[in-house]
Order: C-alpha cells, then structure tokens, then sequence
C-alpha cells in the first residue's frame, strides 16, 4: 500500500506542509489575542517555553505512529494493538479523530469564507466594482454558502493532485508567500502611531504574571492547539515521509516554524491593536475584555484600514490574502486526514474521495450556516475544547504504552543512527508515556472552566 499512496520528495516540502497545517487561523489571530489577553511578554514566554515541553513531544507520538503504520489514522492505530480490544480502540480513536478533522473543517471553512469575501470586499472597492462590494459586504445566507463553497472546492481540487503535486506543491508556493505578506505587513504597522506601544506590551513580559496558573495553563493550551495535534492530520503527513528523514528533526523543525510564524504574528496583531487604539477605535468590548477572534479581525481591523484612505484598502487586500491563505494551508491537512481514510480503506480514488469527503463536509457547513447561533460556538467548543486534548492524550498513550519499545527504536533509528544514544531517546520515550498525558490533561480541564 505504501509504494501507491505518494510521499513527500524534500524534507522542504514536507516542512511547509506541515507548519502551513500548523500555521492557521488561530495563530495568526488566535496566539497574538491570546498574548494581549494573558500579561503580554510573560504569555509568549510562557507559550515558546511549552511549544516545546509539551507540542514537540506530542507531535513526535504522531509523526513515529504515522511514519511507522504508513497509512491513514484508523489503520495505523488499528495495527499497532496488540490485543483484540486495543485494535478496536485503536480504530475507534482513529474514526473519531477523522470524524474531528471533518466537524473542524466544517466551521473553518465557513470562517474562511468571510476571510474570502473581506479580500473580494476590498479588491472590489479598489477596482470600483460597487455592486459586488455591497454584496460581498452583506450578510446574507448566499454569500456565507458561496463563499464557503468556494472555499472547500479549493481545498478539495488541491488534495485531489495527491501528495506531491497537490499537498506538497502548492505548501511550497503558499508559505513563501504567506510569510512575504506578513512581513510586509508588519514593516508598514510598525511604522505608524501607536505600534511602539504594543511592540513593548508584547516583548517586555512581567515576570510576576508567570506565577498565575490561568497563564500557563492558558499558552499550555495554545501551545497544543497550534500544531494541529489530536486529530490525526500530522500522523498522516508522517506516513508520507522518507524512512531516511530523522522524525527528530522534522517535528523540531516543524515545532520551530510554527511557533516561530506565531511569534511573528503577534509582531502584526498587537501594534495593529494599538495603533487601531490611538485611531479612536475600541479594541476592548463593554465588559472591559479584549475583542478577540471575529471580533479583531471583522470590526477592529477593517475599522483601522478605512482610517489609512488608499492605502488601508491595499493593506486591507494584503491582510485578508494573508489569513486566507493561513486557511487554505491548515485546511489541506484537514481534509487529508478523511481522504486517506476512504482512498485506503475502500475501493474509492483519490479524486472520487476528495469530492465525496468536501461534499460531506460543505453540507455540514450548511447546516451550521443555517443554524449558526444554536450550533457554530457549539461545535467549535465541542472539537476544540473537548475533543482535541483527548485524543492528544490517546495518541501518546498508544506510543508510550501500546506501540513496542523496539518498534519505537527501530522506526527513530530509521532516519536517525545512534539514536539510543541520544538525550532524545533517553526522555522521550519516558516523558510521552507519564508527563505528556498529564500536561494535555491539566490544558483539558482549565477548557472546562
């Protein structure tokens, strides 16, 4: 099955597949309100500190999962049990997973349509188009289901190329360009009233705040949700790598990227709040607490680009290209992990289950649509809150309790010689069998809150 079902050709390539995975909507505005929300500095500190005590070790239990089953997250989970009751709950972490990665894309993509239609708003104010402005600017149910169609057709016409000329491709020419506009971005807000004011809220962290346990539990939690864990979208893009890549390094490599890019992020988001600040414009609601999510990016932001005349509506153009594209790289490994489900586990081609699979998905997104108040905060909180960190805790307890210690050794030592030698190979394999579940699980229970 393997030789059929493709692989990543570079080390590159799978780089950017996966920190574009990783580097999605909630790190372009997720990490830098959770930074202004939570002490500023002492957040980010807090976050780059957990990236790695916590993410890394994750991501490492589903890249040695996926790298060693080759195949999808319900096989690949269903033969690592060594007993009947293990292969089932091994299928069934993995069908649930599936059934997350699904129900995640459903809302993503509604919330990349509106990223979508605020790029058509400001390229049709830019070009005089008045009567497409209007309607890209209304709330109507069309546009929502348009938008959000549009959106998934994209993602589904890229995971249908494959691996190589789908997946790995356009993660190539994405990123780059992601990473291009963001710093444009940040050169010019950077440069205006205000910013200098965020910079230093953002840098400068207070070291008394690392005392508060809502702090650290708070960046325990973004540092997990940021790599996309639990799902199962990394263990696929494991299974597609090289046995002669050292999985070491590529989940640090990975773990680098992603955290780095949310760094960054914040580098825009927090001086563009301020600078929106000292324009007159709010950035924190009635209650006294910041305006995050939907609230900064649809009233904050575009508030602040109607203030900068010509030039807001190029920036405008520029920012909304820039979280849609974080969208559509996040949102490709989304759809990968039920793709490769059906491709491997049925008799469906690629293609086939890439337009089944995005069917499934938009009519999901349509019935959320037309319920939104009653069911969108609901699913979100569902695969986000509660879902998430319990599979997270799955995946490493199969790695540290089901999968064999030699079967462990043999697949890091694949791409990586000597590595019994190793620090690695001394704590990992502890520290994923005892600290990591605990650490996912004290994030789990500050979500209950």
């Amino acid at each position: 099955m393997s030789d059929n079902r493709g692989q990543f050709s570079s080390k590159i390539g799978f780089l950017m597949a996966a920190t574009g995975s990783a580097v999605g909507l909630g790190n372009i505005w997720g990490f830098p309100t959770q930074a202004a929300s939570n002490g500023g500095g002492a957040f980010l500190l807090a976050y780059l500190v957990l990236a790695f005590l916590l993410a890394y070790p994750a991501l490492m239990s589903e890249l040695v999962i996926g790298r060693h089953a080759r195949a999808n997250i319900v096989t690949a989970l269903d033969e690592l049990g060594q007993t009947r009751s293990t292969k089932r709950l091994g299928r069934a972490v993995g069908y649930y997973g599936v059934l997350v990665a699904g129900l995640i894309l459903s809302f993503y993509a509604i919330v990349a349509g509106w990223m979508l239609s605020e790029f058509g708003q400001s390229v049709s104010q830019l070009i005089g188009w008045h009567t497409a402005e209007t309607w890209l600017s209304s709330d109507s149910l069309l546009r929502h289901l348009l938008m959000c169609a549009l959106f998934i057709v994209l993602t589904v016409a890229i995971i249908a190329r494959g691996v190589e000329a789908g997946i790995e491709s356009w993660s190539t020419r994405l990123m780059p360009l992601l990473i291009v506009i963001l710093a444009g971005l940040i050169v010019y807000v950077l440069t205006q009233p205000g910013a200098i004011e965020g910079l230093k809220n953002y840098l400068i962290p207070d070291f008394t705040q690392l005392t508060r346990p809502s702090l650290l539990l708070s960046a325990l939690g973004q540092a997990f949700f940021s790599l996309s864990l639990g799902v199962g979208t990394m263990l696929i893009y494991g299974s597609y790598l090289r046995k002669d890549d050292s999985l070491p390094r590529m989940g640090a490599g990975v773990t680098l990227l992603d955290t780095g890019i949310a760094f960054t992020a914040g580098l825009l988001i927090l001086p563009a709040m301020y600078v929106a600040q000292a324009q007159g414009i709010a950035i924190y609601g009635d209650n006294g607490e910041l305006l995050a999510g939907p609230g900064l990016i649809f009233q904050v932001l575009p508030s602040l680009f109607a203030t900068m005349g010509n030039v807001g509506v190029w920036l405008s153009i520029a920012f909304f290209a820039l979280m849609s594209i974080a969208a559509l790289t996040s949102s490709i490994s989304m759809l990968e992990a039920p793709v490769s489900v059906v491709t491997e586990r049925t008799a469906l081609k690629r293609v086939g289950a890439a337009w089944l699979m995005g069917g499934i998905i938009f009519t999901v997104s349509t019935i959320i649509v037309l319920n939104m108040e009653r069911l969108f905060d609901r699913v979100v909180s569902l695969t986000t809150e509660y879902s998430q960190p319990l599979l997270g805790i799955a995946l490493c307890l199969f790695v540290g309790w089901i999968m064999k210690r030699n079967q462990l050794l043999n697949e890091l030592r694949a791409g990586h010689r000597d590595i019994e030698h190793s620090l690695f190979w001394k704590i990992w394999p502890f520290y994923v069998r005892f600290i990591c579940p605990v650490l996912i699980l004290l994030a789990f229970t500050q979500s209950l809150r």
